[in-house]
């Protein structure tokens, strides 16, 4: 029976009193590989910050549970120990710790217990080589004069040493080229086990090749509009968001007005028996 590990119930979130997520429910269970899809602006960064616990935002209203716990209301600290992880869009530079001493401390802090440095830099040098790494990166400050691919890497391998229960990546593929983009899916897969689980934030279906996807969630105006499988992401890659309609027909990015959202002719490609 499958292990429930993220449990977001009617989640209302704001930011500068305006409301972006408008009651949102999401199940992730141990073991799967979530997809969040979704225009921007649609909400999907806003509740990779909310289950992270971002003082930028203001949960309004719902629940966050995780591995059991109610964790809506805990600073992001207590949830970062309890095994949550989020990968930033644009990692900010850290002058002053190097990426080998900020690892460390990180990992000191989530164990409870500083590892010990001849293994820890052993352990560090075998995942920086898998991540096509130069290993003069760990004696760099954090972030600082890194490339935008660079700092991707410098993501990915925070993850792999933390080794969290739960890592929401928001576009780590944002930005970068081919080659980069596969080296960071290998980094990906290499972390997912049967006892945790991804939740994966990204436009470009390359990151996910290779990948066992178990659920495909669209969010549209702070709401998840259809949950599927792979095959969303194909149809979404191919055609685009209007490609996604509900039983009746209509392009999930239809208003009340009949508007599409998307800002082109509407024309639904709808999947074999609807996308609900």
């Amino acid at each position: 029976m499958a292990q429930n590990l993220l449990q977001v119930t009617n989640l209302k979130v704001s930011a500068d009193e305006k409301v972006i997520l408008e009651g949102l429910d999401l199940t992730v269970n141990k073991g799967e590989t979530h997809v969040l899809m979704g225009q921007n602006g649609a909400g999907k960064s806003t509740l990779g910050a909310a289950i992270m616990g971002s003082p930028a935002f203001t949960v309004e209203a719902g629940e966050i549970l995780f591995d059991g716990q109610d964790i809506t209301h805990q600073s992001p600290d207590v949830r970062a120990k309890a095994g949550v992880f989020l990968s930033f869009q644009t990692p900010e530079e850290v002058p002053g710790i190097t990426l080998e001493n900020f690892l460390r401390v990180a990992k000191g802090a989530v164990t409870g217990e500083p590892p010990r440095i001849l293994p820890f830099r052993k352990a560090l040098s075998a995942e920086m080589e898998e991540l096509q790494m130069a290993p003069e990166y760990a004696k760099r400050d954090l972030n600082v004069g890194f490339s935008g691919g660079e700092r991707k890497k410098s993501e990915v391998l925070q993850m792999l040493t933390l080794n969290p229960k739960l890592a929401i990546l928001d576009e780590t593929d944002s930005g970068l080229d081919v080659d980069a983009v596969r080296t960071v899916a290998r980094g990906v897969r290499e972390f997912r086990t049967d006892e945790n689980a991804l939740l994966i934030i990204t436009h470009n279906a390359k990151l996910l090749e290779g990948m066992q996807i178990d659920k495909v969630h669209v969010l549209v105006g702070g709401k998840i509009a259809t949950t599927g499988g792979p095959e969303l992401v194909d149809l979404i890659t191919k055609h685009g968001f209007c490609a996604i309609v509900d039983e009746n027909g209509k392009c999930l990015m239809s208003g009340e007005d009949g508007g599409c959202a998307v800002g082109e002719v509407c024309e639904p490609a709808a999947m074999p028996g609807g996308a609900r």
